[in-house]
């Protein structure tokens, strides 16, 4: 098992994930203000089983990979390093989005479509998969045990956390949204804190010596 405090580190990485704009979020939080909680919901569980799918196939892949080329968690450490730099300027770049600085003018949609467009938005999402095939390797040690498990370890730990914060925000969009609009000042306080986050995490990683 992953010992507690590297598991700590690891859902700080996961929660900078999902609270950083990218297809899913903006998805999600259109559907909620657009078709009411209930869309987002179920658009929701598809990018939960999106998820599932990139675990999945990550786990397989990673233990396969980790033991026949070695030297490879190198290169996915720096992977790692410049694709949490890369958010870190995106998070703080005029030009991109804001959490809620979402789509409103979608068309309502059944929900057989709104949970398959979810899975899309998840299963296409490169966020994603550059984040389970760089940070994976990070938290995933010999020592600790099985490293197919380790890997389901943090990939149910990665869902829990991406869940609990998009179940929140579908539940509460609508007033979010709004909240924001009002107070433009918060956006950049947070655009800021998250982008530092991730700085912090990005260094932590280059610094690291194990393996």
């Amino acid at each position: 098992m992953i010992p507690i405090q590297e598991l700590f580190i690891f859902i700080l990485a996961a929660l900078m994930l999902v609270i950083t704009p990218g297809p899913n979020m903006i998805y999600l939080i259109s559907r909620s203000i657009t078709q009411g909680r209930g869309a987002g919901l179920i658009s929701l569980a598809g990018i939960i089983a999106g998820f599932t799918f990139h675990v999945t196939m990550v786990s397989v892949g990673l233990t396969a990979v980790l033991f026949a080329v070695p030297f490879t968690y190198t290169t996915l450490k720096f992977l790692g390093v410049f694709y949490l730099l890369y958010l870190a300027f995106q998070a703080v770049n005029p030009k991109n989005q804001g959490i809620f600085e979402t789509k409103t003018d979608l068309k309502e949609d059944k929900p057989a479509k709104l949970f398959s467009m979810g899975f899309l938005t998840s299963i296409l999402n490169p966020k994603i998969a550059v984040f389970y095939l760089s940070f994976f390797p990070q938290f995933i040690k010999p020592e600790y045990g099985n490293i197919f498990w380790q890997s389901i370890q943090l990939g149910i730990t990665q869902m829990t956390v991406s869940f609990t914060v998009n179940f929140l925000i579908v539940l509460f969009a609508a007033r979010m949204s709004i909240w924001f609009a009002k107070n433009p000042f918060w956006v950049k306080i947070q655009k800021w804190f998250m982008a530092s986050i991730l700085t912090g995490l990005a260094l932590r990683m280059a610094l690291d010596k194990t393996k």
